[in-house]
């Protein structure tokens, strides 16, 4: 555990599981240590898993992987039989619940835009400062949190709970601290 004093929750392991598309790829780069076909990775928090199966729809598009589990692998149970690199994020089926994610960047596109008098302020204006995610997959406790309340998620940096378009049956949370992403930052090069 990172931080005792934070406290802890139980969070339930079941049959099916979900995972981020990025942190699986069917033909893997080197350097990539998530992930991929008959390759072993952490479950943040739960066990060591392998990947023995793809399955596509009609157009070739993943839509779900088989994978086996290695019980003896449980975190924090003292296992060192193997090492595995990677380490990824999951929710189980039964604790997820839908919410929508907005994303927000920068308004203006480049900072030299801002004196350049021969533009308008439309013209300067980032047409991406705002990416808005839908059907995106949470863990089902944050279904009461709070208005404004603060929560990381993983990976991708700290959002509060919207104050104007969160109801009971729509969840919506907007990025106020973005995380660098090792990763990314290595495939944008």
């Amino acid at each position: 555990m990172e931080n005792p004093d934070l406290g802890t929750r139980a969070v339930p392991f079941s049959r099916v599981i979900y995972i981020e598309k990025d942190d699986f790829m069917e033909e893997p780069v080197k350097g990539f240590h998530r992930l991929a076909p008959h390759k072993e990775v952490r479950l943040k928090g739960a066990y060591f898993i392998k990947c023995n199966e793809v399955i596509k729809n009609e157009s070739g598009k993943v839509i779900e992987l088989h994978c086996t589990y290695d019980p003896e692998t449980k975190s924090g149970s003292g296992f060192e039989g193997r090492k595995v690199k990677g380490t990824i994020h999951w929710l189980s089926e039964d604790n997820a619940v839908k919410a929508q994610v907005n994303l927000y960047d920068k308004l203006v596109s480049e900072e030299s835009l801002l004196k350049d008098a021969s533009k308008t302020w439309e013209e300067k204006i980032n047409l991406y400062s705002l990416k808005v995610l839908e059907n995106c997959l949470v863990e089902k406790f944050l279904e009461g949190a709070p208005i404004e309340s603060k929560y990381q998620f993983i990976r991708h940096g700290y959002f509060t709970v919207d104050n104007k378009h969160t109801s009971e049956r729509h969840l919506v949370f907007n990025r106020i601290v973005s995380l660098k992403d090792s990763w990314k930052n290595k495939t944008s090069k």
